[in-house]
């Protein structure tokens, strides 16, 4: 009797949908991962559109890229974990009523829902289907980009952003000749203010590849690329990066509330505008008490924190809130770039440091308090910094322009 109580048990345990999580790149394996490690015992399923089994993207620009590395596969047990994969099975709907996800293979149910689906790049218009056109965001992208690194073929980058810098950065270690077209006058023109940027822009001339700003790209075409100034730049390949955008078109018409930035709107705890569904990673915003505004951040680390905000919630510890200092990295032309925080306009821009020097730092102070910091081959300061602005702390405009004294030593 008891052998068959527990069968039945156990045939209710896997009768029940349990948690179903949309997305299977880092947020969503994460998500996983905090749910076993917060206790939840009920069934999880990770739902990815990519055959390949999840992987983690930053390599994607550097080892993966340049050959130097085959994969990066996320190092889970995921059948220890009882995490059912399904792979390569793209969510086209969400039916709230149902509690339903539809996929090309069928609906499936949940309990609790998550959406982890991250960003998609921003296509080139009028040229994502010319030849020789390339994004770089998953594992495919990577892999047909490799051997035009092998070939070192004649490449223009466009946008030069993070992607860009970082590709570029590859791309003239493979020993491409390149050149780097970015519509604004700067790069990273909507991440960092002029007087940031100017430094940085040097750095594509120095690693030998050509940056040119203040111009748009008129057409593509095999073996070369127009601009709107008449300028034809000859092209073996084109490689964009022009941005990323939430990827959420499937939620349309599901009731989940989507900002004008096309991300599902999370609140402070990550749950969504549809009872039992949250949103973690790039296809989700917070609102930052610490910031006083709504924050998309489309970087690797919010991807890490933001599913045990999550996953407390799915076991009940509703208390907690996600209100993190932001951060990401960029390795790029042989320097380590750090940023930790979140600026406006109206801070304060305070220089630590020579930028023509192989090591310095910008901090943002907002009426004293600490509210960003980006530093270049100074990763002490990255490190205080972040601690200082999980706690709040007021700086000395003064004692934190001289780099010779430590972040914590010009605490008021």
């Amino acid at each position: 009797m008891s052998e068959q109580r527990g069968d039945e048990q156990q045939r209710g345990r896997r009768e029940q949908p349990g948690v179903v999580i949309v997305g299977a790149g880092m947020a969503g394996v994460q998500t996983a991962v905090a749910l076993r490690e917060k206790g939840y015992e009920g069934p999880v399923t990770l739902i990815g559109a990519e055959p390949h089994p999840p992987y983690d993207r930053p390599p994607l620009s550097k080892a993966v890229l340049l050959g130097t590395a085959d994969g990066s596969a996320f190092d889970i047990d995921f059948e220890a974990l009882s995490v059912r994969l399904r792979l390569g099975v793209e969510v086209t709907g969400l039916r709230p009523d149902a509690r339903e996800v539809d996929t090309a293979a069928g609906p499936v149910p949940y309990g609790v829902l998550v959406l982890a689906t991250g960003a998609e790049p921003v296509a080139l218009p009028g040229a994502a289907s010319a030849p020789g056109v390339h994004l770089l965001r998953t594992l495919d992208d990577a892999e047909a980009l490799r051997p035009v690194l092998g070939r070192r073929e004649r490449i223009v980058v466009v946008g030069a952003g993070w992607i860009g810098a970082e590709f570029t950065t590859a791309a003239r270690e493979a020993g491409c000749a390149v050149t780097v077209v970015e519509a604004a006058d700067r790069p990273l023109p909507g991440a960092l203010p002029a007087e940031v940027a100017a430094p940085m822009a040097r750095w594509y001339a120095q690693s030998g590849a050509a940056l040119l700003t203040g111009v748009r790209v008129a057409g593509v075409e095999r073996g070369a690329v127009h601009l709107a100034d008449g300028r034809r730049l000859p092209a073996d390949a084109v490689v964009v990066g022009i941005g990323a955008r939430p990827s959420t078109d499937w939620l349309t018409g599901s009731g989940i509330e989507l900002g004008p930035d096309g991300a599902v709107v999370a609140d402070e705890r990550l749950a969504t505008s549809l009872p039992g569904v949250y949103a973690v990673g790039d296809c989700a915003s917070f609102p930052s008490a610490r910031y006083g505004e709504r924050l998309l951040v489309h970087h690797w680390d919010n991807a890490l924190q933001g599913p045990r905000t999550v996953a407390a919630q799915a076991v009940g510890e509703s208390e907690q809130i996600y209100d993190p200092v932001p951060y990401f990295w960029s390795e790029q032309f042989g320097r380590f770039v750090q940023y930790a925080g979140h600026h406006t306009a109206d801070d304060t821009l305070v220089w630590r440091g020579d930028p023509a020097e192989a090591a310095w730092s910008v901090v943002w102070l907002r009426d004293g308090a600490l509210t960003a910091l980006l530093a270049v081959g100074r990763p002490r300061d990255l490190t205080q910094g972040r601690k200082l602005m999980e706690t709040g702390a007021r700086l000395d405009r003064a004692r934190a322009a001289d780099p010779a004294v430590p972040l914590r030593g010009a605490v008021l």
